[in-house]
Order: structure tokens, then sequence, then C-alpha cells
């Protein structure tokens, strides 16, 4: 009895050995389990702790690389509004010195215009700045362009005085001045109306009187008809007396002149004066081509209107060549008037309200 419960201690002693090994065992694999466990935790720890760090770094770097790109964002934001304020300055800039240099044109050819009495320079001032506009296509400036283009149409539809054409007519009245024949010098060849009727009247009674004072050829002649020399002999005889009292006759016609005079004091003029008379025509007539380079209208049309007195107060109306320069003298006349080139005000006006 004994002996099996020593024998069943022993087998519990046993058991309970066996028991205590394997839980030992297991308890070491427990341990060693943990002790791995630890040590890969600890590495992953390191692990997490190094890109942990990383990533604190790289956040840094981050934060960094975005403050510095806040900052040049902003520099670029501000070099942006400095580069569109320039940008506008200079566009404002170069629209008012397009605006001040067609105003200082405009001018300028106005004063030319003042100056010549021509609209020459004004037209071609605003020509040029229309095309001027055309090439600059601005939008701000189409109201310019519109004002440009009426005052254009409105200057080339006024007529200016054409100055170099009416000092080429005076020039050719003051050349033909010598040419024309004064009432107070007789003129050879001239014969008033009728003589030419007169004359051959005087020769047709100048041959009936040779022919009543000749009388009827002789007999003799007669009964030589046949010969003919008589017959052409006395014709020769005929024509020379015929011609001979013509000749007569105009010279005595000669020694004497009749003529109409309106003006007596024409008749007065002696020959030695009409050299007077045509040198102060011709200087009238300069005075009055001064006076229109000058632009003095009045002072020209005075001129203008002494010269034409003088023309029909001393000279021959008869003469053809007077009609011709009595002619140019009325279309100088006629055309010498003050003609103002109109103001590009529309322009001028367009041009100061952009410039505002």
């Amino acid at each position: 009895m004994t002996q099996a419960v020593v024998v069943a201690v022993g087998l519990v002693a046993l058991l309970a050995l066996g028991l205590a090994w394997q839980s030992q065992q297991r308890l070491k694999q427990v341990e060693q389990e943990l002790v791995r466990r630890q040590d890969s935790s600890q590495s992953e720890a390191n692990i997490a702790r190094d890109q942990a760090r990383q990533a604190q770094d790289l956040s840094r770097d981050t934060a960094a690389k975005v403050a510095l790109l806040d900052a040049r964002l902003s520099e670029v934001a501000v070099q942006r509004e400095q580069l569109e304020s320039l940008m506008q300055s200079m566009n404002r800039s170069r629209d008012e010195n397009v605006v001040g240099d067609i105003e200082a044109s405009l001018r300028v050819a106005m004063q030319q215009g003042t100056i010549t009495g021509s609209a020459e320079p004004l037209v071609a001032a605003l020509k040029q700045a229309d095309e001027r506009l055309a090439r600059y296509k601005q939008p701000r400036l189409e109201g310019v362009r519109r004002a440009v283009t009426r005052d254009l149409e409105r200057v080339k539809a006024v007529s200016v005085v054409d100055v170099s054409t009416l000092t080429v007519k005076l020039d050719e009245v003051v050349r033909q001045v010598d040419d024309l024949p004064l009432l107070a010098v007789a003129q050879p060849g001239r014969e008033a109306p009728g003589a030419a009727g007169q004359a051959s009247n005087k020769t047709d009674e100048a041959r009936a009187a040779h022919a009543r004072k000749a009388g009827p050829p002789p007999a003799g002649a007669a009964s030589e008809a046949g010969s003919g020399w008589w017959s052409h002999l006395w014709d020769q005889a005929g024509d020379r007396w015929t011609s001979l009292s013509g000749e007569v006759w105009r010279e005595a016609r000669g020694l004497l002149r009749v003529t109409r005079i309106d003006h007596p004091e024409a008749a007065l003029i002696a020959p030695e004066q009409a050299f007077f008379l045509r040198e102060n025509l011709k200087l009238r007539l300069l005075n009055a081509r001064l006076a229109l380079l000058s632009r003095q209208f009045d002072t020209a049309q005075t001129d203008l209107r002494e010269a034409q007195g003088m023309l029909d107060r001393y000279f021959d109306g008869r003469s053809r060549k007077l009609s011709v320069t009595v002619e140019l003298l009325r279309q100088v006349q006629g055309q010498s008037r003050q003609v103002s080139v109109p103001r590009p005000d529309d322009t001028l006006a367009a041009l100061s309200a952009v410039a505002r």
C-alpha cells in the first residue's frame, strides 16, 4: 500500500515535473518570441523614427520650398503688377506721343496755310494723320480718325486762290504792255470803218475821170485793130493811172485822222510820254502781283482796277491785243479774292478729349 502510494506520488511528481518542464519550455519559447518581437518592434520603431525624422526633414524642406515659392510668387505678382502698370504707362505715353505729334503737325500746317494762303499744307497734314492712325489701330483713337476724315473732306471742298497761276497771268499782261497801241499815237495801216469802201469809190471815180479825159482812141488805131498793140498800151496806161491815183489818195488820207476819244487827257499825251505811261502801268501791275504774293487781296484789287482804268483811258480799244490783255486782267481781278482755309476744329477737339 505504501509502495503504491509512493509510486503514485512518484508518478505525480514525474507528471508534475514533466508539466513543469513543458511549461518551462513554453515559457522560454514565449520569452524568445517576446524578445524577437521586441527586437523587431525596436527595429521597426527605429525605422519609423528614421522615417519620421526623414519626413520631418522633408516636411521642413517642403515648407521652406513652399515659403520660397510663396515669396517668389509674391515677387512675380509684384513684378506683373509693375509690368502691367509699365505697359499701361507706355501705351498711355505712346498714345500721348501720337496725339501730341498729330496736334503739333496740324498747328504747323495751319500756320503755313495762313502764311501761304493755300490749303495744301493742311490737307497733307490731315492725310498723314489719317495714315498714321490707320497703322496704329488703337480703338481709343477711332474718334480722332473720324474727325480727321471729316475735316479733310471739309478742307478739300474749299476752293483756294491759285496765286501762282494769277502771277503768271499778270506777268503775261506786263509782257504785253509794250505792244499795246495808244490812242494818242496814229497806227499805220488802220482805217476807220467804211474806209475801204470809200477808197474803192475814189478809185472808181479816178478811173472814170481818166476815161473821160483820155477820150476815144484815134481812128487810125481803130483801123489797125488787128495788131492790138494800141489797145494793150491803152490798158497799161489806164492801170498805171489808177494805181497812181489810188496811192495819191491813200497818202492824202494819211495826213489827217479823225478819231473819237472819250477821255481828252489821252489825246494830250506826247509821244515821248508814252514810255512813262507804259512803265507806270507796269509798276501798277507789279504792285498788284506783290500784293497777291503777300495775300493782300484788297490792295491787289485796287491796283488791278487802276490798271484797268489806264487801259480803258489811254489805249486803243479797237486793238485785238488790248482785248486779250483786258480779258487776262479781268480773269485775275475776278479770281483775286480772300478765301479763308477752314480750321480742323473737329480734329483738335477730338485730340483734346483723348489727351484728358
